[in-house]
């Protein structure tokens, strides 16, 4: 089989399992696998992108074929740019697909060479995202086994300093 390069784009805001669980099974189907952050201006992250990607890279270190990059701009672009040949995506439901779908055909028309892949997450974290995993500890909630115990670790620490920048703007 040949080298394959494929891209697994996304905010990672911040990284759940069922992102590990798309990185992990994608490093197995290709040859190297990119996650690509996106720096997106027009969002409010929790965490900068930095962030995000020492999150992502502490929790890939031990994958072998898999790499941590940012990118802004169109995907397709960043793909000429990588030589990549597949975009890597997870869906969870119909909502994602209808979603997904659009994407991927408009990526196609920009760039016909550029397949994507589409991924349904373990079934343990077909309900968790990104937004949830956020909502739940700005509630005061667990994440216990919908993030890696790094991520968690952070989002507490996170959410303590916004509260605290929050309470300082106030007074």
């Amino acid at each position: 089989m040949s080298e394959i390069l494929a891209i697994y784009p996304g905010s990672f805001d911040p990284i759940t399992n069922g992102h590990l669980d798309l990185i992990e099974r994608g490093s197995q189907i290709f040859s190297h696998l990119i996650v690509a952050v996106l720096t997106n201006l027009d969002k409010d992250p929790l965490f900068s992108v930095p962030e995000r990607v020492e999150m992502l890279r502490e929790a890939t270190h031990a994958i072998p074929n898999v790499s941590v990059d940012t990118f802004s701009g169109l995907l397709v672009d960043y793909a000429r740019q990588k030589q990549a040949k597949v975009i890597l995506r997870g869906i969870r439901a119909f909502t994602d697909y209808e979603y997904e779908l659009q994407m991927a055909l408009m990526n196609r028309k920009l760039e016909p060479d550029l397949e994507t892949l589409f991924l349904m997450p373990a079934l343990a974290y077909t309900y968790v995202s990104s937004r949830m995993v956020r909502e739940v500890v700005h509630l005061g909630g667990s994440v216990q086994g919908l993030v890696p115990s790094l991520v968690a670790e952070r989002l507490k620490q996170k959410i303590s300093q916004v509260r605290m920048e929050t309470a300082k703007s106030r007074s």
